[in-house]
């Protein structure tokens, strides 16, 4: 026997977004109503991470912020790729473990080319 999906075998799905949607609209809704309106001239001022604004906002820094960051998105994903490979590593046999021994390999090779460009130190 086949299992085919009909569109009625998706209604808790599609009752359970619409609840969640109403509790996030009802919470948005309640929050405004019922929340306390006390528009005072610092209240809108800009607000900076608490420190007083000064100087050119368009001033720019330095690129290795901008690395660091990208070079943790990158190693934190590949955790998020590792996970499946974790949960099912007995039905992956040494297929698997031969394909994640191969992504870790190359992903250490990116890790040392960082390293050896200094992507990570900070002293200029």
């Amino acid at each position: 026997m086949g299992s085919t999906n009909t569109p009625i075998d998706f209604i808790p799905i599609f009752l359970m977004f619409l609840v969640a949607l109403g509790f996030v609209i009802f919470a948005m809704v309640a929050s405004h109503a019922l929340g306390p309106k006390r528009k005072t001239k610092i209240k809108l001022d800009s607000f900076e991470c608490g420190i007083e604004s000064h100087g050119n906002a368009r001033q720019p820094f330095s690129i290795k912020y901008f690395l660091v960051a990208i070079l943790f998105v990158l190693f934190d994903v590949e955790v998020i790729f590792m996970y499946p490979w974790a949960v099912n590593y007995k039905e992956l046999a040494i297929t698997g473990v031969i394909e994640v021994f191969t992504f870790i390999i190359l992903l250490l090779v990116g890790f040392y080319y960082m390293l050896a460009k200094n992507a990570i130190k900070w002293e200029e």
